[in-house]
C-alpha cells in the first residue's frame, strides 16, 4: 500500500512539473499509418504472450517471494509517448525499498542492490514479462525505445541533442537499441542508445519490428547479436550513427548562416 501511494505521488509530481516540456520535440515527419496498425498488433500479440507466460510468471513469483522480502511485482513511474507518465510493471529484481537511501540512480555492473534471483531474472529477461500488461493497456508497445524514468529526463534533455524526439513513439518492451547495447550506465551510453532510438523512430515499420522481435527471441536463447545482425540484416552501428549526425545538420547549417 505504501509503495502504491509513493508511486501515485511521484506520478502527480511529474504531471505538475513537466506537462509541456516533453511535448516540445524537434520537427519530425508525420507518423506513418503503420502506427495505428501497430497498436492493434501489439494488443493481440501481448494478450497471447501474457496468457502463455502466466505459468512462468507464477513460478518466478514464488521464487522471488521465498528468497527476498517485499512485493513480487515492482511498479515505477516512466514516461510514455509524448511524455505521458505511467506505471511500468516488472518482477522485482532488487532488494526491497533499495532506493530509499540512495535515491533514483542507474543500475551498475555487479550492482549490490540486485538479489541473486534478480540477476538470473535480468539475464533471462523474465523480469520484463509483466510489461505485457502495459502493452495491453496501451502504455507501451512490444517494440520501441526503452522507457525512461522522469527523474533522469531533464538532465538528459539538456546534455544530449534531440533526446526528446524518442518520445514520438510508445516505449517498448524490447527495441532496436535494447537488443544491441547493454543497459545505460552513463551519458555516453545513453547517447549511443539514442542514436538507435531515433533511427527506429524514423524507420518504424512492420518489417523492422518483425526483425527486432525475432532478434530478441534468439538473443534470449543465447545467440550472439553479431550473428543475428547478419542473419536479419539489422542496421549497422555506422548506419545508425550517420543517421543521427544528419538530424543535427539542418540546425548547424542554419546557425552557420546566421553567424555569416
Amino acid at each position: 500500500m505504501l509503495h502504491k501511494t509513493v508511486c501515485r505521488e511521484q506520478e502527480a509530481k511529474v504531471r505538475r512539473e513537466a506537462p509541456e516540456t516533453y511535448l516540445q520535440t524537434h520537427d519530425l515527419p508525420a507518423p506513418p499509418p503503420y502506427l495505428a496498425v501497430k497498436s492493434a498488433l501489439d494488443f493481440i500479440t501481448a494478450t497471447a504472450l501474457l496468457i502463455l507466460a502466466m505459468p512462468v510468471m507464477a513460478l518466478v513469483a514464488v521464487l522471488v517471494k521465498l528468497t527476498s522480502r517485499g512485493s513480487v511485482i515492482y511498479s515505477q513511474v516512466r514516461l510514455g509517448r509524448f511524455g505521458k507518465p505511467y506505471h511500468i510493471y516488472k518482477i522485482r529484481t532488487m532488494a526491497h525499498d533499495c532506493e530509499k537511501q540512495s535515491g533514483a540512480r542507474w543500475c551498475t555492473t555487479h550492482d549490490p542492490r540486485v538479489t541473486p534471483v534478480g540477476r538470473f531474472l535480468r539475464r533471462t529477461h523474465l523480469d520484463e514479462l509483466p510489461q505485457l500488461w502495459n502493452v495491453i493497456r496501451g502504455d507501451m508497445s512490444l517494440i520501441g525505445p526503452r522507457p525512461e524514468r522522469p527523474e533522469f529526463v531533464p538532465a538528459l534533455q539538456s546534455a544530449i541533442p534531440h533526446y526528446l524526439d524518442r518520445l514520438q513513439v510508445r516505449p517498448g518492451v524490447t527495441g532496436l537499441a535494447q537488443v544491441q547495447l547493454p543497459a545505460d550506465t552513463d551519458l555516453e551510453s545513453v547517447r549511443r542508445k539514442l542514436a538507435y532510438d531515433l533511427y527506429y523512430v524514423r524507420q518504424v515499420g512492420l518489417w523492422l519490428d518483425l526483425r527486432i522481435l525475432l532478434c530478441t527471441g534468439f538473443k534470449v536463447m543465447g545467440v550472439p547479436f553479431n550473428v543475428l545482425r547478419g542473419l536479419f540484416r539489422m542496421p549497422s552501428r555506422i548506419q545508425v550513427e550517420l543517421a543521427y549526425r544528419k538530424i543535427g545538420e539542418p540546425a548547424q547549417i542554419a546557425s552557420s548562416m546566421q553567424l555569416a
